[in-house]
Parts: structure tokens; C-alpha cells; sequence
């Protein structure tokens, strides 16, 4: 089984790494609002909204469609996505304090990640 699931996850993250370039390439504006970035992120919150609805509990998508869909394409895609969906599920559980830190959290700290890699890296 676990075989399978890599061969879906390969299979669907190059297909979403190949789709985010694409899109990347279509948006790219050189020194104004990261448009693709964002479009890329919102598009891949909604698709994996829908996928988790409407799949959940469906045999096509517990065997293959989680593995090809939600953590092969958006992953390669997006990994916002993923952030989004653990949000909600905190938010359905009425975690709202904990899902107002994930959001806070995440953000602010990988933006002071991302900066200090550069930093460190002498950027």
C-alpha cells in the first residue's frame, strides 16, 4: 500500500510543481505584488476545500485520490493549502485561540525564517 500511495504522491506533485510554474510564468510581474503567488495560494485553499468535501468518505478517495490530489498536485502546487485546511479544521473545532496562533504563528515566524536565511546566506 505504502508503495502505491508514493507512486500517487509522485505522480500528482509533479504534476502540481509543473501547473505552479506554469502559472508563476503566466502572472510574473518583476517588482510588483507576488499576483502569482497569491493566486497560486487562493486556488489551491479552494481546490482543496472542495477535494476534502466532497471526497471524504469516498472510497476512490481514501484509496488513491487523497494520495494523487490533496498531498501529490497541491502539495506541489501549493503547500499553503494544506495550512489553510488545518486552519479550518481548527476553526470546525471550535479551537479558535489555537487557530488564530497557527495562523500568526506560521506567518510571522516563516517570514522571520525566510528573512534570516537570506541574511545568513549573505543575500
Amino acid at each position: 500500500m505504502l508503495s502505491k500511495a508514493v507512486l500517487w504522491v509522485a505522480v500528482g506533485g509533479s504534476i502540481g510543481a509543473v501547473c505552479r510554474f506554469l502559472v508563476s510564468t503566466w502572472l510574473f510581474a518583476p517588482d510588483r505584488f507576488p499576483w502569482a503567488t497569491f493566486v497560486i495560494n487562493i486556488a489551491g485553499s479552494l481546490a482543496i476545500g472542495i477535494l476534502w468535501g466532497l471526497g471524504q468518505q469516498q472510497p476512490w478517495f481514501e484509496s488513491w485520490g487523497r494520495y494523487l490530489l490533496v498531498v501529490g498536485l497541491l502539495g506541489g502546487f501549493t503547500t499553503f493549502s494544506a495550512f489553510s485546511l488545518e486552519t479550518v479544521a481548527l476553526i470546525d473545532g471550535q479551537r479558535y485561540l489555537l487557530a488564530s496562533s497557527y495562523v500568526l504563528g506560521s506567518i510571522l515566524v516563516c517570514v522571520i525564517a525566510a528573512w534570516t536565511g537570506q541574511r545568513l546566506a549573505g543575500a
